[in-house]
């Protein structure tokens, strides 16, 4: 057996949530391999929407397991209030849900440290979302994170206090940042005892075990490859691998083991934060497009730059991931529009050219634009590809033939009933 993967092939919000749900059903084992609760994977159906930080988005199907890997960061407090969220749907947590050991926890101090350094950065603040995910990291790499597997320990509470310590003499050198952190840790140590009473396993030999005994295994992205924080635009990134080589990472997944690769993205673009946007659309489409679409992050509810589809950009992120297969969200959101537009080449300094460049923040880049025809009516209601506009359709033949990867998935709703295969 092998892993399949999915995974943003933009800046994020393209809607893994709702096709992880789709997808559900196929697979005996839902796991998150990186990020952490600045993730927002937003699923919708039977009129209630449910928005997940840190659980998997399978934890709404019965007989799968929802695994957090090792590569995912959990502040305890968030996924408390995630867990109570779900608690009057009467899901079974305990059988469903898995944590590996070896997932580093964010303290109260790593997001003091967070908020303090990016009030430091002025003007060059990098859009963090103040989770405390980056100083969690810089704490695994650096050798001296805490893991969900010290909870059990006797010596938890001295580990915790050293990396407290160290904390807070980072925090002096910010002059004038003010904190309580007595205030933070009574609640985030509420949330360690509820971690406590869920199965903690090594889940690089769980997902080994399952492998052998013929289970199905979706590993499920949070971010977007743009974010990457070797590939993506750099130094507006994330602070984890959010392509398809985290997988291997952070699960314990061997690169042979890599099944299909299903890339997500939006029929346009968006982006949260700072950083470069080279379609971004600063006038009334824009404007339009975020009001269609309702771009307002789901985490943050920051409102999303938006724009029109990059080509260049999604080639570059297929190439990066082997993506095997796309799916198409938001269709429906361009419902109202004549014509559509789509990038398939940057200008820059009076050079064309067709791929994503070293740096793209220090330079002015012009989009060169194709316009395709749009199909101006309601796909909301659709129950099939077959009976979809043909301009839709055009659309999609558009895109496949520029990205040379099939699409197979359109969404033309939030609902998971408005879901449609195209093949």
């Amino acid at each position: 057996m092998k892993v399949d993967v999915l995974l943003g092939l933009q800046w994020g919000d393209e809607g893994k949530g709702k096709i992880v749900d789709v997808l559900t059903p196929n697979y005996d084992i839902i796991a998150r391999f990186q990020g952490g609760p600045n993730a927002g994977h937003t699923l919708e159906f039977e009129g209630v929407k449910h928005v997940l930080h840190t659980i998997p988005s399978g934890i709404f199907h019965a007989n799968v397991i929802n695994l957090i890997g090792n590569g995912v960061v959990i502040d305890p407090v968030v996924f408390q209030k995630e867990l109570e969220k779900l608690a009057p749907f009467n899901i079974n947590v305990k059988e469903r849900l898995v944590l590996s050991k070896k997932a580093h926890l964010i303290l109260p101090s790593h997001r003091l440290l967070d908020a303090a350094s990016e009030t430091a950065k002025g003007k060059n603040k990098i859009g963090s979302t103040l989770k405390g995910i980056g100083p969690t990291y810089m704490d695994k790499t650096g050798r001296n994170g805490l893991r969900v597997g010290d909870i059990f320990l006797p010596t938890f509470k001295q580990k915790y206090d050293a990396l407290v310590e160290k904390h807070i003499g980072m925090l002096k050198h910010y002059e004038g940042f003010e904190y309580n952190l007595e205030e933070l840790e009574g609640p985030w140590m509420e949330g360690i005892e509820i971690l406590r009473g869920l199965k903690a396993v090594d889940s690089e030999h769980y997902l080994d075990q399952a492998l052998r005994a013929g289970k199905k295994i979706l590993a499920e992205g949070a971010q977007g490859t743009m974010l990457d924080i070797d590939f993506g635009t750099y130094p507006y990134v994330t602070s984890s691998n959010t392509v398809t080589a985290g997988t291997c990472t952070g699960l314990g997944i061997a690169p042979s083991k890599i099944g299909n690769v299903i890339g997500i993205f939006k029929a346009y673009c968006t982006r949260v934060g700072s950083g470069p946007f080279p379609t971004e659309l600063l006038d009334e489409v824009g404007e339009q497009i975020r009001q269609e679409g309702r771009e307002f992050g789901s985490t943050t509810g920051r409102p999303r730059r938006c724009g029109w589809i990059d080509l260049p950009a999604m080639k570059y992120a297929i190439m990066i991931n082997g993506v095997t297969e796309l799916a198409m969200m938001k269709s429906d959101v361009l419902d109202k529009f004549d014509t559509i537009r789509a990038c398939t080449k940057y200008r820059i300094n009076g050079e064309e050219i067709d791929y994503l460049p070293y740096d793209i923040d220090g330079v002015t880049i012009e989009p060169i634009w194709e316009d395709i025809p749009g199909w101006g009516q309601d796909l909301t209601a659709l129950t099939s590809y077959e009976s979809s506009p043909q301009a839709l359709k055009d659309y999609v033949a558009y895109l496949e033939r520029h990205l040379e990867v099939p699409i197979t998935t359109v969404s033309v709703g939030p609902d998971r009933i408005q879901t449609l295969a195209t093949r």
